[in-house]
């Protein structure tokens, strides 16, 4: 499985009385090997999550709990996704400029990274992106 784009895609569910369960497989669900797993809660509401882009971190997206949208920049043009089911994922690659906003109450973002988290692996300026990304 190889990604090279954003886009939002289906994981597994299984359907049951009782309560529906999805899950991740490393290298089967997602297009990297996941090296760590992070979640973002307790936002206050009309807050947001302050942009920034990763030069060589992947990541897939998950709303556990709640709805957020997760705002990408590819260097060009800028995308909005609502996130709002448990069993859709994003999956943002490298040098993808992104934010979050838009929480809803008691919102949980689950995050699958390709990286151990590297400071040096941030790109926090917008307009430094913008010059990485399109030279």
């Amino acid at each position: 499985m190889a990604f090279s784009e954003p886009h939002i895609f289906e994981l597994p569910k299984v359907s049951d009385p009782r309560g529906n369960l999805s899950f991740i497989e490393s290298e089967g669900h997602v297009p990297f090997a996941i090296k760590r797993a992070y979640w973002i809660y307790d936002v206050p509401g009309g807050m947001y999550r302050i942009g920034h882009a990763f030069r060589q971190q992947q990541e897939v997206i998950i709303a556990l709990s709640g709805s957020f949208d997760v705002v990408l920049h590819d260097g060009v043009k800028e995308t909005r996704y609502h996130m709002a089911r448990g069993y859709y994922a994003l999956y943002v690659p490298p040098m993808t400029w992104r934010k979050i906003d838009n929480f809803s109450t008691n919102s949980v973002v689950y995050v699958l990274s390709s990286e151990l988290y590297d400071p040096a692996d941030y790109i926090e300026d917008f307009d430094e992106y913008l010059q990485l990304k399109n030279g």
